[in-house]
């Protein structure tokens, strides 16, 4: 009996360990927008780009992750399964923001550029506005 407890209780173990997400950590930037600093995750593989905040519960306040996309197009972002308000900042290849969208948990309603964007950085919800972050206002110490 004492053999089999022991059994059940390494199953449990390992499939926690083994199926608990773990999260690869992504390199880091600190980007400047005017005076603020922003410490960035960065996107910048496909799989990464995919998963975003995807399950993300709390940002700090000047985190967040820039996302790098292979070519300057148009781009889009949603909220599935992402349980944070966040707003995101499309950005020009000059560092540039093009524009800012305000976006809202689990929503898949795509939130676009208005125009070619290299990348994009997403916030928590408001903290553009909050900090007077606007169309126009460039982004320094992008990566190339």
């Amino acid at each position: 009996m004492h053999q089999q407890h022991l059994r059940i209780w390494l199953l449990a173990i390992l499939s926690i360990f083994y199926l608990t997400p773990v999260r690869a950590a992504l390199p880091e930037i600190q980007l400047q927008i005017g005076m603020r600093l922003v410490q960035a995750e960065v996107a910048n593989t496909s799989e990464a780009r995919m998963k975003g905040l995807m399950g993300r519960k709390q940002l700090d306040d000047n985190q967040g992750m820039l996302f790098v996309f292979e070519r300057p197009e148009i781009q889009s972002m949603w909220m599935r399964n992402t349980p944070l308000p966040l707003a995101v900042a499309f950005i020009d290849e000059r560092g540039v923001i093009l524009n800012i969208s305000e976006m809202v948990p689990f929503d898949d309603t795509p939130h676009s550029s208005v125009g070619i964007a290299k990348y994009a950085l997403e916030m928590n919800g408001g903290w553009f506005s909050q900090h007077g972050v606007k169309a126009g206002d460039k982004v320094k110490r992008l990566p190339k």
